[in-house]
């Protein structure tokens, strides 16, 4: 086995795969990082007050693409269903390249691209990781997911690398069209890895049994249906609302601050960026080299449990302590957790599924269920705000959640350790 294989805990015939993986989310998270700090600027343009309504719009606007992701989905084969929808989203990104080159600063253009930006990075991602899913099996995953989601976290270096470079030399236009070429790789990186579990991949134990080749039956709100009649995707819906709880509290309290302290737009995007910058190195390091051996050592239930407790410390430092600076670590621990740690964990969580739970299911729960979180937590979140709880009783009731989500977390991690049974899958 050579240093790399052991690295990253692959076995014989899995650094090629694991490779792939990784260059996969690593192309997809470079386009996006590149762009995720032109979305804040843009979403503090149309006024930090008005952000609960873009988080609105953005549940709306999943309201109407899951049931058409749903219903693509029963009509396109799932080993060419990544391409049809990485190819819609790269004609979205030439068609906002337009708009951005005709009109270079209009508000509405802005808060259009702020929604679409947040429908399409959950889309993008959430299916990349289903086809990860539908590749590798349960104790391939937990070997293998935390390293192959290294390459989100190095995309997510090199895109607001990138994306500063360039800037001034392409515009917001340009960085759009580069971000649509990113995709392009995926496809061909998706056919090789469905090439590998039809051949050298096949007959691993545990492996799906489904033929990619037929789409995946069912109507387009069949995915709601699945979640609703299982419990443990229950258990993983309520796991993802209390995460986006988390979340969008500091996200509000971070744009607040951000606006006050950095009224000019070029220091907003700095600020940004070097939040960006700072979460995905750490995020990068805690992948390659501790999540794996957490996840080899302590199991699916110390990824998930163990970083909502950080979370909920980090809540109550910052009711004891409500400074920019406090709060931008605490930010940072939350995305790095989540990044590093969280996310793998939830995706072996989908391992053992079969295909329509593995793509319709989590296709709801990561994206529908995700932004309806984050809708209910903003407004959440304003109202809080409006009736003048002040920062430190808000910080309080956001260490209550997040001691709540840790509790869920393990107790997710046990019910997949244990291994689910068919009752509590559901029908």
């Amino acid at each position: 086995m050579s240093p790399l294989h052991r690295a990253i805990h692959a076995r014989a015939g899995e650094l090629a795969p694991a490779l792939a993986a990784f260059a996969l989310l690593l192309c997809l998270f470079s386009g996006y990082f590149m762009l995720r700090p032109v979305r804040e600027t843009m979403g503090i343009a149309g006024g930090v007050e008005n952000l609960q309504w873009l988080f609105s719009a953005t549940f709306i606007a999943m309201l109407v693409a899951v049931p058409a992701f749903g219903w693509l989905n029963a009509r396109v084969p799932r080993r060419v269903f990544l391409d049809w929808v990485y190819l819609f989203f790269a004609s979205h990104l030439l068609a906002f390249a337009w708009l951005l080159w005709r009109i270079p600063d209009p508000l509405w253009t802005a808060r259009a691209f702020y929604v679409w930006l947040s429908v399409y990075n959950l889309f993008v991602v959430s299916l990349a990781w289903s086809l990860l899913a539908d590749v590798f099996d349960r104790q391939q995953a937990k070997r293998l997911f935390p390293a192959i989601a290294a390459g989100a976290s190095l995309g997510g270096l090199l895109g607001p690398l990138a994306g500063g470079l360039l800037a001034g030399h392409l515009g917001a236009a340009g960085l759009l069209m580069l971000a649509a070429t990113l995709l392009l790789p995926t496809l061909l990186l998706r056919r090789w890895l469905m090439t590998w579990r039809a051949t050298d991949g096949a007959g691993r134990p545990g492996a799906e049994t489904e033929p990619p080749e037929r789409p995946v039956p069912g109507n387009p709100f069949a995915g709601i249906g699945l979640v609703l009649g299982s419990p443990y995707l229950l258990g993983i819906c309520a796991f993802v609302l209390l995460l986006t709880c988390t979340s969008t509290f500091l996200y509000f309290e971070q744009a607040r601050r951000v606006a006050e302290l950095f009224p000019n737009r070029t220091q907003q995007l700095r600020v940004f960026s070097l939040l960006d910058f700072t979460v995905q190195a750490l995020s990068l390091a805690c992948q390659l080299f501790v999540a794996g051996r957490v996840a080899q050592r302590f199991g699916v239930t110390a990824l998930l449990g163990v970083v909502p407790l950080l979370v909920a410390l980090g809540f109550l430092a910052l009711a004891l302590l409500p400074q920019f600076a406090v709060l931008a670590v605490v930010m940072v621990v939350r995305r790095v957790g989540e990044y590093a740690f969280i996310r793998p964990g939830r995706e072996m969580l989908f391992v053992p599924l079969g295909a329509q739970r593995k793509y319709r299911a989590k296709n709801v729960i990561d994206t529908l269920v995700y932004r309806g979180g984050d809708a209910m937590s903003a407004w959440l979140k304003t109202l809080l705000d409006a009736i003048g709880l002040g920062a430190a009783l808000v910080a309080l009731v956001g260490a209550g959640i997040a001691l709540a989500w840790s509790l869920l977390g393990w107790r997710l991690g046990r019910w997949h350790e244990r291994g689910i049974t068919a009752q509590e899958v559901g029908p």
